[in-house]
């Protein structure tokens, strides 16, 4: 048996329990508020100090990870988590818990980009794809079980939030156990904000409204289903089963995405989203069977459309690029998921908690006039375009993940994109076109 191999258990365990109490986490705060009635604004604001805080984490996390190594930093970082945790059973403070949000987004970047930069590591070229394909398994079944334990244990009390300090704490010890060496030293991608804008401004569209969308469902959603007369664990089982439909939505999805126009495909995904929304706006009562099939067809198609857009993006990028390009499409996804709470909690606010899916329909119609197909006309498509699709996990972490896609040929240890030297093709950057993808 090749040894590289008994890594990765490890590593998708302590995956997989960061994850159960990060989703916990995000779905406690907001059912706790609610019952407390905390408006919605401050609701959005803590899961856009999150989001905040995860993007301003890549650097402190590089800069952590080089001066003290891989498992110190995770280890530091995962103590840190615990203690925001249970911090939050000493203070109640709304102020504070903002405060706390975005250091937890700064310390759970730091591990996620541990976990990824190892399993990049250990996995060969003819290994990514599976290697991914479990780290994103690992990932939506966390998501899902954290969902699980509010089914479990609906009460919104101290417990909880033990559950997630325990979650927390146990997967430190995956990672401190190990005996395999520290994965080669991090450096981070370059953005080249104005290249890629030039060349994927349609991709980079889809991106930045996805996140909008993802970052104001995990504030947002099981607050909505609360708000709408359910309890704790019908709020927790309606998050599962869209996140759950989100994972077995994409491998079909896929397959069309390799068989049909992508930015068609975005575009309908997008239009159909708006669509199925419109029951959820509150003009009639659904029972909760109707709540969850809906569910299950808004998540299919909402957490399909970031895979398909880095699909989109892949297609007009030349491979020297893409570790570069994924750095600016988690970045752009980020800035999406900081405003979309916000925005989302303000209009709930304003309007009522039905203003939460008609948010939904608004951004969805946003990507359906910013997304023209016509304008795509494959003049910076790369010779080996259209590339393969590739399913992602629902919340993408890092970019280390995304240098974990098969279509990503990257020699294990290294994840900083090699500039081509002036003159080389891949240099230059074409002029601004409107029919970029």
């Amino acid at each position: 048996m090749n040894l590289t191999l008994l890594t990765f258990p490890a590593l998708y365990c302590a995956t997989l329990l960061m994850l159960t109490g990060n989703g916990l986490f995000f779905s406690f705060i907001g059912l706790r508020l609610t019952g407390d009635g905390v408006g919605e604004l401050w609701i959005g604001g803590l899961t856009a100090a999150y989001y905040a805080g995860m993007v301003g984490g890549a650097k402190f996390g590089h800069r952590m990870i080089a001066a003290v190594g891989h498992i110190r930093s995770y280890v530091a970082c995962a103590g840190a988590a615990t203690m925001i945790v249970l911090l939050h059973l000493l203070f109640e403070a709304l102020w504070l818990w903002l405060v706390l949000r975005f250091i937890t987004g700064l310390v759970m970047m730091n591990q996620y980009m541990v976990i990824e930069s190892w399993l990049n590591e250990q996995a060969g070229n003819r290994q990514r794809g599976a290697v991914f394909a479990g780290y994103m398994v690992a990932v939506s079944l966390g998501l899902i079980l954290g969902q699980g334990v509010l089914i479990w244990r609906p009460e919104l009390d101290f417990k909880p939030l033990l559950i997630v300090a325990l979650c927390f704490a146990a997967c430190l010890l995956p990672v401190a156990l190990t005996r395999r060496l520290h994965p080669a030293k991090l450096e981070a991608a370059p953005l080249q904000i104005g290249f890629f804008w030039r060349r994927v401004p349609q991709a980079l569209a889809t991106v930045f409204v996805t996140g909008l969308l993802v970052g104001s469902f995990y504030a947002l959603a099981p607050v909505f289903i609360t708000l709408s007369g359910l309890d704790t664990a019908q709020a927790g089982t309606f998050v599962a089963v869209a996140i759950l439909a989100g994972l077995c939505g994409q491998w079909p999805l896929g397959w069309l995405s390799d068989r049909l126009d992508r930015a068609r495909l975005i575009r309908a995904c997008a239009l159909l989203l708006c669509l199925v929304s419109v029951p959820l706006w509150g003009l009639f009562s659904l029972s909760f069977t109707w709540l969850l099939l809906f569910a299950c067809i808004s998540g299919l198609l909402l957490f399909s459309l970031y895979p398909l857009a880095v699909a989109l993006a892949n297609d007009h990028i030349e491979q020297s690029r893409r570790v570069a390009l994924s750095a600016m499409l988690l970045a752009t996804h980020g800035v999406g998921a900081c405003l979309g709470p916000l925005l989302s909690g303000a209009l709930m606010n304003l309007y009522g908690h039905n203003a939460f899916y008609m948010v939904f329909s608004l951004f969805a119609l946003l990507l359906v006039w910013r997304v023209q197909p016509k304008k795509a006309n494959g003049e910076f498509r790369v010779d080996d375009a259209p590339r393969q699709h590739v399913a992602m996990p629902e919340h993408p972490p890092s970019v280390q993940a995304s240098t974990l896609d098969p279509r990503i040929e990257a020699v294990p240890g290294e994840w900083l994109i090699q500039t081509p030297p002036p003159g080389e093709p891949g240099r230059s950057t074409p002029k601004a076109d409107a029919t970029s993808a």
